[in-house]
């Protein structure tokens, strides 16, 4: 109960960490000597130091108000509770950053605070809502807490938690749709999403930071309830290798972190209510430059490589949705990144959307590696068209598990949208405004989303 299956706990451990928004950090933690037992599916010990993590233990009460009844996660500049509000008798998530983090984030957030409030899915928010925030003083210096929704698992966790890794056809266009309006408010508010990623956790604008909100019914549990749903606080003491006492810097125990999801063919449509996190490097381009791409090579858009000195704008927030939009009704992504090069993805973007923009094309040193000079494959490499990716990664899976699958009609309106959100030149795309507007969103996705019950 509460526990994934065997298998896929390899996956979830890169995954777990976010539940709501990572704290960006200042600097990096670093520690390559193990100094305590090493204990899986937690985060690095070492790192309850003087800069680092704040040791938390379950029945904690933080800020005289939220008592401490689970672990939802962590990254490695912070950690996320699940806790009960005493005041507001609901369950929350508190992120615990380390005591080197910056407020970056919740100084976005502040900014946008309106927009999530306004930007809902059946009265739950698109975007966070920062509910409360505070310091919390301890041995390892002073940790700014930030209190928001809780979300029961990413898209990621759900997809990987299956057997199928497929959502059900309804459900995948509600959760498109959701999406992209989150995006398009966020743009409104004259924000880049930012699209960033760190070594753990994932953090950026794919489906590790797309979340399903927490059933509202498990506000009623009592924490003994909730145990009985989802399994009790599993924990394992802290031990020193050296066999000394442990300072106060660390807990005494490490806690695993509760699984509260589904797996994502078991999703229904009342429960697909999304929330978007992580906006550690979100900017404004009226008010800053920003030129390095931190995306995953995935669903990094092709401008970050080519032209690496013209400043990221709200286009790449469209590509990177695109790709997201794909995992979501699929299987799996759009472009193969496992293994992957830089150029093995260009070469993929090629191979599914067509000829580079000229500039590009030239300046393309490994061209000659995978393509002859009039553009054809080399001989012995396979292609894989963007009709055979449809196929493969939506279509069949689909097939295979009995699920619905896109008709012709639907199949052109969905090529139509994502072939304009997928042009190589910024300048091309749409806006995620006119994304909403495509005939794919209004005759299938939006009325998904409106068919969300209470």
């Amino acid at each position: 109960m509460g526990r994934l299956p065997p298998y896929r706990l390899i996956f979830r451990h890169r995954k777990i960490a976010a539940r709501v928004l990572p704290i960006v950090p200042c600097s990096r933690m670093s520690t390559s000597r193990f100094v305590y037992r090493p204990i899986e599916e937690v985060e690095r010990l070492e790192h309850y130091r003087p800069g680092g993590y704040h040791p938390i233990q379950i029945g904690d009460c933080l800020h005289g108000r939220y008592r401490i009844v689970h672990k939802l996660g962590y990254g490695s500049f912070s950690t996320t509770w699940l806790a009960r509000d005493r005041q507001q008798l609901a369950y929350v998530a508190i992120k615990v950053g380390t005591s080197d983090s910056d407020h970056h984030e919740v100084d976005v957030l502040s900014r946008i605070n309106d927009a999530a409030l306004e930007c809902k899915s059946r009265s739950k928010p698109l975007l966070p809502v920062v509910l409360d925030r505070f310091s919390l003083r301890g041995p390892n210096g002073t940790h700014f807490c930030l209190v928001t929704n809780v979300a029961r698992c990413s898209l990621a966790d759900t997809k990987e938690a299956s057997t199928s890794g497929l959502f059900q056809l309804q459900v995948a266009r509600a959760l498109a749709a959701q999406l992209a309006i989150a995006v398009a408010r966020i743009n409104d508010q004259k924000y880049v999403h930012g699209v960033h990623i760190l070594t753990i956790p994932p953090t950026d604008l794919h489906l590790g930071n797309v979340l399903l909100h927490l059933p509202s019914g498990l506000d009623h549990l009592s924490e003994e309830q909730l145990n009985d749903k989802f399994g009790a606080p599993e924990t394992e003491p802290v031990v020193r290798l050296d066999g000394q006492p442990l300072s106060p810097n660390v807990p005494s125990h490490a806690i695993s972190p509760v699984w509260l999801g589904e797996p994502s063919e078991n999703i229904v449509l009342s429960d697909a209510k999304l929330l978007l996190v992580d906006f550690g490097v979100a900017f404004r381009p009226s008010e800053e430059s920003r030129l390095q791409s931190y995306t995953p090579l995935e669903i990094r858009p092709p401008k970050a490589r080519f032209e690496p000195t013209t400043p990221l704008s709200f286009a790449s927030d469209i590509w990177s949705l695109a790709c997201i939009i794909w995992a979501i009704i699929g299987q799996r992504s759009l472009f193969d990144s496992l293994l992957a090069t830089q150029d093995d993805i260009t070469c993929e973007q090629v191979d599914a959307l067509g000829c580079l923009p000229q500039e590009w094309w030239v300046g393309w040193g490994a061209r000659s590696r995978k393509f002859t000079e009039a553009g054809q494959p080399v001989e012995g490499r396979s292609v894989w068209s963007w009709d055979q990716r449809f196929e493969d990664s939506i279509q069949e899976p689909r097939r295979e598990k009995g699920m619905a699958t896109l008709d012709a009609k639907e199949k052109d309106a969905f090529f139509a949208m994502m072939r304009w959100m997928l042009a190589f030149r910024p300048g091309d795309r749409p806006t995620a405004k006119q994304v909403l507007e495509t005939a794919w969103m209004r005759d299938w996705a939006l009325p998904e989303y409106e068919n969300i019950s209470e």
